[in-house]
């Protein structure tokens, strides 16, 4: 019995060592909590990098909440914080990042790679069909 408590206790305390309790700060005005959610649903979580920080985990992404709650609450607009965060992280923060020199990678990276892998697999099967001899009958496979 001494030894299936102990087991538990130490499986308790590995469970509740992994828990992290986020204590985040809401906006009292529902309005501007409303306004900061907006914009949080529109900028990268840096760590996770697939999800907003409205839905990230991550401590970073708290942190990031945070300042966009404060940067809402001292009366700025969505562009401003959007702004500021991007002085900050670069366009990488934003989900969407707008179409210029520096991001063209980000746009169009992707379709460059299908178009590229498309050619490859066209030369090498046109190539592949060109070397392959004809048989006219089962006499000349022999």
């Amino acid at each position: 019995m001494r030894m299936l408590r102990g087991a538990f206790l130490a499986l308790t305390a590995l469970l509740l060592m992994g828990v992290t309790t986020v204590n985040e700060a809401y906006l009292p005005d529902p309005a501007m909590e409303a306004k900061a959610r907006h914009i949080m649903e529109e900028l990268r979580c840096l760590v996770c990098q697939s999800q907003s920080i409205a839905n990230s985990d991550a401590d970073l992404a708290a942190d990031l909440r945070k300042i966009v709650r404060e940067r809402v609450a001292a009366g700025d607009t969505e562009e401003e914080v959007k702004a500021y965060m991007v002085a900050r992280y670069g366009d990488w923060v934003l989900l969407k990042p707008p179409v210029k020199e520096d991001t063209i990678l980000l746009w169009f990276g992707p379709l460059i790679i299908i178009l590229l892998g498309g050619a490859v697999l066209f030369v090498t099967a046109r190539r592949q069909s060109r070397e392959a001899p004809l048989v006219d009958s089962e006499d000349d496979i022999l």
